[in-house]
C-alpha cells in the first residue's frame, strides 16, 4: 500500500513526510520542495498554540489540521463523520436551548416534551437548509470536491461552537451567541478556502449564503412554533 502523502502548511503542496524520527522524541522536520520552507511546524507544537492559531484562523493551522491530522483518505473517516454531525447538532441544540432561556417572550408554562420536541424540528429544519443552499451555492461559486470531504471540513471548522458550554458558567450575555456564530461563519470560510483552494471572497460569500438562509429557517420555525 502506498504511504499517504502530507500536505506542507505554507503553500499547500503534497510532501512525502512531515519529519524524520531516528528515536523516541527525536526527529528532525522535513522541508517542502516546493516553497522550501518546514513542511509543518505544528508538528512540535503543543495543542494550545495549534487551538490559538485556528481561532486566530491561521490558514497553516487549518492545513494542519484538515490534511496532516484527520486522514481523509482513511476507512475510518466515516465513524469520525457521524462522531462530528452528533457534536454539532448536540451543540446546535443547546444554542437554541440558551436562546430560548434568555428569551423574556418564551412559554415557561410549556411542557418539557413539547418544548424539546421544537427545539429538535427548529435544528433539523435549520441544519437541513444550511447543507442543503451551502451545497447549491458551492456548486455556483467554488470548485468543489467531494461532498464528504467538504461536510467533514465544515462540521471541523465549527469547532468554535464549543465556546457556548461556558455561557453559563461566567454568564455572559446573550449577544455572545450571535458573536460564537460569526466565528462560526468566518472559521467555516477559512477552512473552505483551505480545502478548495478559491478565493476567499468567494468562500465567504458562499458561507454567508448558507448561514443567512440557515438563520433566516431558524427564525421562521421559531415564529411558528410560538404561534402554533
Amino acid at each position: 500500500m502506498a504511504r499517504e502523502k502530507k500536505t506542507c502548511v505554507e503553500c499547500g503542496h503534497k510532501v512525502k513526510s512531515l519529519f524524520i524520527q531516528y528515536s523516541p522524541g527525536n526527529f528532525r522536520l522535513m522541508k517542502c520542495e516546493n516553497c522550501e520552507e518546514v513542511a509543518d511546524e505544528y508538528v512540535e507544537c503543543e495543542l494550545l498554540i495549534i487551538f490559538i492559531d485556528l481561532i486566530l484562523h491561521k490558514t497553516k493551522a487549518y492545513r494542519h489540521l484538515l490534511y496532516n491530522v484527520v486522514n481523509q483518505e482513511s476507512a475510518n473517516v466515516q465513524h469520525l463523520l457521524w462522531k462530528l454531525v452528533l457534536a454539532y447538532l448536540l451543540l446546535d441544540t443547546y444554542r437554541s436551548l440558551l436562546l430560548r432561556r434568555t428569551n423574556d417572550e418564551s412559554n415557561v408554562s410549556m411542557s418539557f416534551l413539547f418544548e424539546s420536541l421544537e427545539v429538535l424540528v427548529n435544528v433539523l429544519s435549520a441544519n437541513f437548509a444550511f447543507v442543503f443552499s451551502f451545497a447549491f451555492a458551492a456548486k455556483l461559486m467554488l470548485v468543489m470536491p467531494r461532498g464528504k470531504e467538504i461536510l467533514l471540513t465544515i462540521l471541523i471548522s465549527s469547532y468554535v461552537k464549543i465556546f457556548l458550554l461556558a455561557m453559563p458558567v461566567w454568564e455572559f450575555p446573550v449577544s455572545v451567541i450571535f458573536i460564537v456564530d460569526m466565528l462560526v461563519l468566518t472559521s467555516n470560510a477559512v477552512a473552505l478556502k483551505v480545502m478548495t483552494e478559491s478565493a476567499t471572497s468567494r468562500c465567504l460569500a458562499v458561507c454567508f449564503i448558507a448561514h443567512s438562509i440557515r438563520f433566516l429557517v431558524d427564525q421562521i420555525s421559531g415564529h411558528l412554533g410560538t404561534v402554533m
